[in-house]
């Protein structure tokens, strides 16, 4: 029944532009019969017992997806590397896109009239009760963690046994990693290892999130100077070098912007940087943002293990991750309306010499 579909999605694309707050009681007590109830950052969500058109509104969750073979119907914009970041493009050349996940288009994401959105308290918790009137909503805690996405995206679409394939096949390869560079480092092992990432006129140095999050799995410490430091700090004074001070320092760099790769140059031509441990034991790598910090799932995850494993000259006996087949979504929208590209991601905090923050950094910034 198109036409009847057709008249839902509009219903449905009016409400989200005509109502403010929305009470989720009615849905709860109309939800139908059947299928899962799944908790979450958001709740108890009713799920149907297999959706097929899911609308993924963080990076996480869309890298989630396509781990999980799932085709989702729509998906927000990338960071870098827009639309959508290199490693998944093949996968989701076809899916439509609605918006920003600081502020995804919800009349495009009615439109699509899915049956399962995957959204994050962190981003969503402002339009949750909007998300709820379009379809049933999950949401996790974080934007970082990518484990428990991947096991609430695969609780939410009966996926379990994938999941668990995969978090096997990355439990696999920690401890690889592991036993192979306590081997290889001997009494250099732990190291301390410093993740920075230059801007165009400050640094930053992550102490949490998802590089170090999968850093503290594998063994590494952290520097002592961001230690309870919430996500980490900002430096905009080349006198605070030292606090980059660490055994490795990986570099997150975003190479096609010049003023970034200046202020980089600029920071590695001071003394100070000079007097690191990690520079003069040639122990600063360069690394991929996307890897490092934007893709935020299990798919990213690997591809950063996959840089420590070349950095460090490991022998991978896990190098090639087999991505499944993607499951097509049911019959998807011909006609959409255009996604919002008005706004712009914020950054918490301001800019000092040495800012602290305790609040999770949004991803993009």
């Amino acid at each position: 029944m198109k036409t009847h579909a057709q008249a839902r999605r509009l219903w449905l694309a009016l409400l989200v532009s005509f109502m403010p707050v929305a009470s989720t009681a009615a849905l709860v007590a109309n939800a139908p019969q059947g299928g899962r109830i799944v908790a979450n950052a958001f709740g108890d969500t009713h799920i149907p017992a297999t959706p097929q058109r899911v609308v993924t509104l963080y990076q996480g969750a869309t890298d989630s997806a396509v781990a999980l073979g799932i085709m989702p119907v729509g998906v927000v914009d990338s960071w870098l590397e827009k639309p959508m970041y290199r490693y998944l493009r093949d996968a989701l050349a076809d899916v439509e896109h609605v918006g920003l996940e600081t502020q995804p288009n919800l009349e495009k994401v009615a439109w699509l009239d899915p049956d399962l959105i995957v959204a994050t308290r962190f981003r969503h918790e402002r339009i949750r009760p909007l998300l709820e009137m379009i379809a049933p909503t999950v949401a996790t805690g974080s934007v970082f963690d990518f484990k428990a996405t991947l096991a609430l995206m695969a609780e939410a679409t009966g996926r379990e046994s994938r999941a668990r394939a995969l978090m096997q096949d990355w439990n696999d390869r920690v401890a690889d990693f592991r036993r192979q560079i306590a081997d290889k480092l001997g009494d250099g092992w732990p190291q301390k290892a410093a993740v920075i990432r230059f801007k165009s006129d400050h640094v930053r140095i992550y102490s949490t999130g998802f590089a170090g999050s999968i850093l503290n799995e594998l063994g590494f410490e952290q520097p002592d100077s961001v230690q309870d430091q919430g996500w980490g700090m900002k430096l905009t004074s080349e006198e605070n070098i030292p606090v980059m001070n660490a055994d490795v320092i990986f570099v997150i760099l975003e190479p096609d912007d010049p003023a970034i790769t200046r202020n980089y140059r600029h920071w590695r031509s001071h003394p100070l940087w000079q007097r690191l441990d990690a520079v003069r034991n040639e122990r600063v790598f360069e690394v991929d943002a996307v890897n490092w910090i934007m893709g935020g799932g299990i798919l990213a995850a690997n591809a950063m293990l996959d840089d420590l494993y070349t950095h460090y000259s490991l022998d991978d006996p896990y190098r090639e991750h087999a991505t499944p087949a993607l499951e097509m979504p049911a019959e998807t929208t011909a006609s959409l309306p255009a996604a919002s590209t008005t706004s712009t991601p914020s950054c918490a905090g301001e800019v000092s010499r040495v800012s602290h923050a305790r609040d999770e950094e949004p991803a993009a910034c």
